[in-house]
């Protein structure tokens, strides 16, 4: 009897923790930013997408840090969604109309 129980325990863990659990970190490289308003508009735009769990911006080695689901955003979706707030990440270039609008000390070579 103790033996079944303990593989009922076991199985049950296992279901549990394999739904929805999942944790991958991913690095990105925001080569492109440029102050402390491009960390917050990368972190605070990361924060609202389905997935991300945790968000990093590092000024000092251009990188952005992220916590993710796997199954639900892989690193293709992450650098879309950072492109989208106007940044280049990795190899996925700005959106062209989400970088015009941000503000000027957000831009390269802006004034800051």
């Amino acid at each position: 009897m103790k033996i079944t129980a303990t593989i009922l325990v076991a199985v049950t863990l296992a279901v549990f923790s394999g739904c929805g659990g999942a944790e991958a970190k991913t690095q990105v490289s925001v080569k492109t930013i440029q102050c402390g308003m491009c960390q917050k508009t990368i972190e605070q735009g990361l924060s609202k997408v389905r997935g991300v769990k945790n968000i990093r911006v590092s000024l000092d080695d251009k990188m952005t840090h992220v916590t993710h689901d796997p199954q639900v955003i892989d690193l293709a979706g992450i650098e879309e969604e950072i492109s989208k707030l106007g940044y280049q990440a990795n190899e996925t270039p700005a959106d062209p109309a989400a970088y015009e609008a941000l503000p000027g000390c957000c831009k390269v070579g802006g004034g800051h």
